[in-house]
C-alpha cells in the first residue's frame, strides 16, 4: 500500500531495457523500438549478456553494473527464470523501479529446492526497496511524456482517460478499440500478475498526480479489499471511474477462493463494492467506451425519465423494452407538451404520448421542432432520438440539423442513427459535436442507464444521512463480547439458538417468544406458558450454522415439529427429536430445544437478513425474501458495512421484498423504515463483534404489528478485516472543560452534517477566513459530504460535542487530518467556536489528534496557518510545533515530528528529496 518510487515508472529520464536484442522476436527489442518511435526524450540503454555494442542504435552493455548511471526505470524482458536475480542486482545498484514484461506458466511452482519465482521476486524487491510492476504485464504508456515502454503494436493519442488493467492482451485490444474511436489516454498501464505494485497503488498515484478526467479499470481479482476500496473511493470523489471485471461466473473465476456463504454468486459482492465506491460497472468492452462517451459528454441528470422521439414506432418500442427491462422510466408528458405535439400534428401512432413517432415522412426540420417541445417538458430528464434513414431525412442531413440546433434543446440528448453505411456519417457528425451517439437504440438506452446508475452511486457516496436509529453502548458491546469469549472458551464455533437470541435482543432486534428446554419434563412445563399451537425445534451442531441450506436444501426443515397443542405433545416431541438426532447424527450433541408459539394469521411476509463473510471483502450484510423461497428466488441483495439509513434503503429497494411492500402494505414507508433499521443494526453488530463470521435470520416475519425474528443462527471465526473501516467507537472519550461542561470528544460521522451546518453558522468571518483562507458564508451539499463522510483509513476528524439542557447537541470545535497514502505526512486543520475560546478546547482536540496520529505510525504532522492568526500560532508553539514562514504561499508552516522514519525512502520523502 504505497506510491513509493512510482514516479520513476511514469517520469523516467533514463531507461535500461534488459534482454533487448535486434532479433525479430525479441521482446526487449520491441520495447526499444516503441520507445524510439514514440520519441522518448530521455536516455535509452540496452542490457544483454551477449555483449552487443548497440541495439537499434542505442548503447548496449553486458551487465547492469556497467551502465554509466543508475537508470530511473528498468524494463526486464529476459527469461522469467532470471528475473529474481535481475531485480536483486538492480536494487543493489540503486534502481528504484522495474517493469517486468517476462512471464510464464510456472511462476508459483517451487523447483529444485528453491522457492517459487514469484516469491523470490518479491523477496528481492523487499531487500532493496525497488518497486516491481509485473510479471506478465504489457508495459506502460504515457503519451503526454512520449513514453511507450510496452510491446503494444501501435501508438496512442494523448487524452484525458487513464486505463488501468490486469490483463496485457486486453490492454493491447483496448488500444486498438480506442484508436478506432479516436480516443486517447493519459496513462495506459497493465499490471499482469504483479507481485509488488498493485492496482490500488496505481489508483492512488493517478488520483494524486495525473491530469486525467476519467479512469477505466479492468479487474480480474482484488488482493487487499481495504486498500482497494480506500483508493477507489478517493479516486471516484475526484473523477469519473468505470470498471469492468472478468471472472463474473464460477466457471471464469480463477482465484480459487471458497464461495461466500449465503450468496449464490460472489460477483454480487463486487457489484456492491463498486456501487459503494461511486463507480459505474459495465459488463463488456464495447459497453465500456459507450459508457465513457455518455458520462463524459452529458450534463448531470435530475432523474431517470427518458423521452423517445423517432421516425418509426418499431425502433422506438425496442428502446422502450430495453429501458423498462433495465429499470428505467418512460417519461410522462405534461398537458402542455401533449397539446403542443397535437397542435403540430407531430405524432403518427400515439398522439401526445411518449414515444413520439414522427413517421417515415418526417423531415429534419420536423424532428428538430418536436425535440424542442419534448426537451422543454419538466418531466423529462433526457431525450433519445432514434432515426432510420429515409429519402426525406437522410441520416447525415438529420444529424447536421440536430447539431446546428442543439442549443434549442434544454435536456441531455442521445442519438441512435440506425444502419451502417449512411448512418456512419451521421454518427461521425454527432461525435464531432460531442453528442453521444450509438448504433442501436438498445445500446443508447444501456448508455443512458449507466448515467442513471452513476448519478445514484455518486449520490450515495456523497450522501449526508439522517441520524442513526440505534447506537450501541459500551455495556451492550461488552456483554455480547463476553458471551462470544465464553463460547470460544468452550471450543465452539457456533452459538446456540438461545445465545443468538440474546445477541439479537441486545441490538434491539425483536425475537419471537421462546422457551429453551433440555428434557421432556422441562418441555411440558414450558408449554404451559403458551396458548394455541406451538413449534418445537431441536438445536445441535449440525443445524445452528447460518446459511447451511445451500449445502443441504432438503434438510431445511429438519429437526422441527409444528402444530403441537398440549404439554404432552411437546414432551413427546422432545423425545422424538432427540432420538432422531441420535439416529441420524450420532456425532452431534443436542444443545437445547426451542419452543415457540406458531406464527400464523397475521398476513406476515417472510424475510431473510443476516451477515456473511466474503474471502476478499470481509463482512457483508445480506437481505432478501425469506423462508423456503431462498432456494428459488434470486433475490439476495448484499452491501458492505458500515450502513446508514440511506444505504440500507437503497439495498432494500432493490429486492422483491420492496416491490411486495409497495404493492400490498397499508403503510409502505413504515415497513421499509423498519427493514432499514434492521439492516443498520446488523451492520453495527458486524462492526462491533469482529469475530462474528455469519448470522442468518430466516425467517424474519414482517406484518402490520411487528417485525420479529423467528429462526436464526450465528457462527464465529477469526477477527474480520473490513473493506471499509467502520466507525471507530473505541476513540470516543468524555472530558470536563474549565467551565464545568461535560464534553464528548469523538470521531465525526456522516450523520453529523446538521451539527456541522449549525456550527458553521456560529463562526465569525475571521474564524472562517483563518480555517478556509477565504470567506465561506455557506456550506454546499458537497462540502457537507466531504466534511462529514470521511474515510477513516486515511482521514480522521475529532469533534467536541456538548449535550445542551434542552436535550439537543452542539458542536464546539473540530480538528481534522488528511494522511497521504504512504502515511508519511498528515495535514491538519482546526477550528473552535468564537464564543468558546479560552476553555482549552483547541489544546484538547490537538492533543487527541497528535496521540492518534502517533499511534497509527504517521511520521509528521503539518499545518498551514495565516500569518495574522496569532492565537493559533501561540497554540502551535505550546504544543511543540516548529514554525517557518512559507514565502511562496505567504503562510506559516507548522510542523511536528511524530515518529522517526524506519527506512531510507521514508527519510527521502520527509526531506522532500527526489524519490
Amino acid at each position: 500500500m504505497s506510491t513509493r518510487f512510482l514516479r520513476h515508472f511514469f517520469e523516467p529520464r533514463t531507461i535500461a531495457v534488459i534482454g533487448a536484442s535486434e532479433k525479430s522476436d525479441s521482446l526487449g527489442g520491441l520495447v526499444i523500438r516503441n520507445l524510439l518511435e514514440g520519441e522518448f526524450p530521455g536516455t535509452l540503454w540496452a542490457v544483454n549478456p551477449k555483449g552487443y555494442d548497440n541495439v537499434h542504435g542505442q548503447p548496449a552493455f553486458s551487465r547492469v553494473s556497467q551502465l554509466p548511471e543508475v537508470p530511473d526505470l528498468a524494463v526486464i524482458c529476459s527469461p522469467v527464470a532470471t528475473v529474481p536475480g535481475r531485480i536483486a542486482r538492480l536494487g543493489s545498484f540503486g534502481c528504484r523501479a522495474a517493469l517486468v514484461l517476462s512471464g510464464g506458466s510456472h511462476l508459483d511452482e517451487a523447483r529444485d529446492g528453491k522457492a517459487s519465482i514469484r516469491s523470490r521476486m518479491l523477496d528481492a524487491a523487499r531487500a532493496s526497496g525497488i518497486r516491481v510492476l509485473g510479471p506478465e504485464c504489457m508495459g506502460l504508456i504515457v503519451p503526454g511524456r512520449r513514453l511507450n515502454a510496452s510491446y503494444a503494436n501501435q501508438t496512442i493519442k494523448r487524452g484525458k482517460v487513464a486505463y488501468l488493467g490486469q490483463s496485457g492482451m486486453l490492454g493491447t485490444a483496448m488500444i486498438d478499440w480506442a484508436a478506432g474511436r479516436g480516443e486517447g489516454f493519459s496513462h495506459l498501464i497493465t499490471l499482469g500478475d504483479s507481485v509488488d505494485v498493485m492496482l490500488p497503488d496505481l489508483l492512488d498515484y493517478i488520483n494524486q498526480y495525473s491530469p486525467s478526467q476519467a479512469i477505466l479499470l479492468h479487474l480480474e481479482k482484488v488482493m487487499d479489499a481495504q486498500h482497494f476500496m480506500t483508493a477507489l473511493r478517493d479516486a471516484s470523489r475526484n473523477r469519473l471511474v468505470l470498471a469492468i471485471k472478468s471472472g463474473r461466473t464460477p466457471q471464469s473465476d480463477l482465484t480459487g477462493l471458497p464461495p461466500t456463504p449465503g450468496i449464490a454468486n460472489r460477483d454480487q459482492v463486487f457489484d456492491a463494492a463498486f456501487s459503494r465506491a461511486g463507480v459505474v460497472r459495465v459488463h463488456d468492452s464495447d459497453e465500456l467506451f459507450d459508457a465513457l462517451m455518455t458520462l463524459s459528454r452529458m450534463k448531470p441528470l435530475r432523474g431517470d425519465r427518458l423521452a423517445i422521439v423517432a421516425n418509426g414506432l418499431g425502433p422506438a418500442m425496442l428502446a422502450i423494452d430495453k429501458l423498462i427491462h433495465a429499470g428505467g422510466k418512460l417519461a410522462d408528458f405534461s398537458e402542455e407538451t401533449r397539446d403542443a405535439l397535437n397542435r403540430g400534428n407531430f405524432d403518427m401512432s400515439k398522439p401526445g404520448e411518449n414515444p413520439v413517432d414522427l413517421g417515415g415522412n418526417a423531415t429534419p426540420e420536423k424532428l428538430v421542432d418536436a425535440l424542442e417541445i419534448v426537451a422543454a417538458d419538466p418531466g423529462v430528464d433526457a431525450v433519445l432520438v432514434v432515426h432510420a434513414p429515409t429519402r426525406l431525412a437522410p441520416s447525415k442531413v438529420t444529424a447536421q440539423a440536430l447539431v446546428a440546433n442543439r442549443k434549442r434543446f434544454r435536456r441531455n440528448l442521445l442519438t441512435s442513427f440506425m444502419g451502417l453505411e449512411e448512418a456512419f456519417s451521421a454518427r461521425h457528425e454527432c461525435n464531432l459535436a460531442g453528442i453521444p451517439t450509438y448504433v442501436s437504440p438498445e445500446q443508447a438506452v444501456k448508455a443512458f442507464m449507466h448515467m442513471v446508475d452513476y448519478q445514484r452511486v455518486q449520490a450515495l457516496l456523497q450522501e449526508t444521512p439522517p441520524s442513526l436509529p440505534f447506537s450501541t453502548t459500551r455495556e451492550i458491546r461488552a456483554r455480547c463480547r463476553k458471551l462470544i469469549e465464553t463460547v470460544k472458551a468452550e471450543g465452539r464455533e457456533t452459538l446456540t439458538h438461545s445465545e443468538t437470541a440474546r445477541v439479537l435482543e441486545a441490538y434491539g432486534i425483536a425475537v419471537a417468544p421462546s422457551r429453551y428446554v433440555a428434557t421432556p419434563e422441562e418441555g411440558a412445563e414450558a408449554a404451559a406458558a403458551f396458548e394455541g399451537a406451538m413449534a418445537l425445534k431441536v438445536v445441535h451442531e449440525g443445524n445452528c450454522r447460518p446459511f447451511r441450506y445451500r449445502k443441504h436444501p432438503h434438510r431445511l426443515s429438519a429437526g422441527l415439529l409444528q402444530d403441537l397443542r398440549t404439554p404432552e405433545q411437546v414432551a413427546e416431541g422432545v423425545t422424538l427429536l432427540g432420538d432422531k438426532v441420535a439416529e441420524k447424527y450420532p456425532a452431534f450433541e443436542v444443545r437445547e430445544y426451542c419452543l415457540q408459539p406458531m406464527q400464523r394469521g397475521k398476513h406476515s411476509m417472510q424475510v431473510c437478513a443476516g451477515i456473511t463473510r466474503d474471502p476478499v471483502f470481509g463482512p457483508v450484510v445480506v437481505f432478501g425474501i425469506g423462508g423456503y423461497k431462498v432456494n428459488i428466488l434470486a433475490d439476495r441483495q448484499v452491501a458492505l458495512p458500515p450502513l446508514n439509513m440511506r444505504l440500507a434503503e437503497d439495498m432494500v429497494e432493490r429486492t422483491h421484498v420492496a416491490r411486495l411492500i409497495h404493492e400490498h402494505s397499508g403503510d409502505p414507508h413504515r415497513d421499509i423504515d423498519r427493514l432499514c433499521q434492521l439492516l443498520v443494526k446488523l451492520s453495527q453488530m458486524a462492526s462491533d463483534l469482529v469475530e462474528l463470521r455469519g448470522l442468518e435470520i430466516n425467517p424474519l416475519l414482517l406484518n402490520r404489528d411487528e417485525m420479529v425474528a423467528v429462526d436464526f443462527a450465528m457462527d464465529l471465526g477469526q477477527p474480520a478485516r473490513f473493506a471499509i473501516l467502520p466507525y471507530p467507537e473505541e476513540l470516543r472519550e468524555w472530558v470536563t472543560l474549565k467551565n464545568g461542561w461535560e464534553v464528548e470528544v469523538r470521531p465525526i460521522r456522516a450523520e453529523d452534517a446538521p451539527l456541522i451546518t449549525r456550527f458553521h453558522e456560529q463562526l465569525s468571518e475571521e474564524s472562517i477566513r483563518f480555517r478556509y483562507f477565504h470567506n465561506k458564508a455557506d456550506l454546499t451539499q458537497r462540502d457537507l459530504s466531504m466534511l462529514s463522510h470521511i474515510n477513516y483509513d486515511r482521514q480522521m476528524a475529532f469533534i467536541a460535542e456538548h449535550l445542551r439542557e434542552d436535550g439537543g447537541k452542539e458542536m464546539l470545535g473540530v480538528v481534522r487530518v488528511w494522511n497521504d497514502p504512504d502515511n508519511i505526512r498528515t495535514e491538519f486543520s482546526i477550528i473552535i467556536r468564537d464564543d468558546l475560546q479560552g476553555l482549552g478546547i483547541g489544546s484538547l482536540l490537538m492533543n487527541k489528534m497528535i496521540d492518534y496520529c502517533r499511534s497509527i505510525g504517521t511520521l509528521e504532522m503539518i499545518g498551514k496557518i495565516m500569518v495574522d492568526n496569532h492565537p493559533m500560532r501561540a497554540l502551535m508553539k505550546r504544543l511543540g510545533f516548529k514554525q517557518r514562514y512559507n514565502m511562496e504561499e505567504q503562510v506559516v508552516d507548522a510542523v511536528l515530528r511524530l515518529n522517526e522514519p524506519e527506512s531510507e525512502w521514508q527519510r527521502h520523502r520527509l526531506e522532500s528529496l527526489p524519490d
